[in-house]
């Protein structure tokens, strides 16, 4: 599915990017991992290269624009090409009411989630242009977009904006192969989410399915948007969430 590509995968030590560095290498790809550090990094290119993959860690913080360079370069230095993206890295900011959001907290969630996805693909368009084409995954959410959840409104805003930026790129250069998505998930099964079983049963009683996802499910999805297989798809806010926006309880 993702032979000889090579991918870049943020927020790739925990939860989805994780599965998804696995579930890519596992598939062809040359994984460029990243996270804040590299020791959350090392246990997954060891696990990957124990395998048989192949992944290249780079540690940094996604809000400088520095490491979406870094990442790129990396990239181009190990295999001369770059194929696609999966920016996936995220917070979940400050949980209360839009009015007692902190200022410090709101620049914080938007910085993370929106404004380094900006950098990321500021840095992966010109490389994939010389490379005559690719793709690029935006982790957005099914907050914001299709439900608004109480004390999430800086988290909503970000994950929105999302979509828009995957739209208006996959306007812009698709006449230069280059397909933008935005892949929107449920619930899904990390250490982002609810802990509790109070929490966690009524987050699972969001969803058509009866349960939130497990990363490797939502990997699958971005899989195969990073794919060939999906080579007439983009622009679009592709849901993976359980049947969370046909379900009402």
């Amino acid at each position: 599915m993702l032979e000889n590509k090579c991918i870049i995968i943020t927020g790739a030590s925990r939860g989805i990017g994780a599965a998804a560095a696995r579930l890519f290498a596992s598939h062809g790809a040359t994984v460029i991992v990243s996270a804040r550090r590299q020791s959350s990094l090392a246990p997954i290119v060891e696990g990957i290269s124990a395998a048989g993959g192949k992944a290249v860690a780079v540690a940094g913080d996604i809000t400088e624009e520095q490491t979406s360079a870094r990442l790129v370069e990396t990239a181009l230095a190990v295999t001369g090409r770059l194929d696609g993206a999966f920016n996936n890295a995220a917070i979940l900011g400050e949980a209360c009411s839009l009015p007692t959001i902190t200022n410090e907290s709101w620049h914080e969630t938007i910085a993370t989630n929106l404004t380094a996805a900006f950098y990321a693909a500021k840095h992966q368009v010109p490389a994939m242009q010389a490379n005559g084409g690719g793709a690029i995954v935006f982790t957005s959410s099914f907050v914001g977009h299709c439900t608004g959840i109480q004390g999430m409104g800086a988290y909503a805003a970000s994950k929105a904006g999302l979509v828009g930026l995957a739209r208006v790129l996959a306007a812009e250069k698709g006449r230069d192969g280059i397909r933008v998505n935005a892949l929107l998930p449920g619930g899904t099964d990390t250490d982002m989410a609810p802990q509790g079983p109070e929490a966690r049963s009524w987050v699972n009683g969001l969803h058509a399915l009866g349960r939130m996802a497990q990363p490797e499910e939502i990997a699958q999805a971005a899989a195969f948007l990073l794919s060939d297989q999906a080579s007439f798809v983009t622009g679009t806010a592709f849901l993976a969430d359980g049947g969370n926006t046909s379900f009402k309880a």
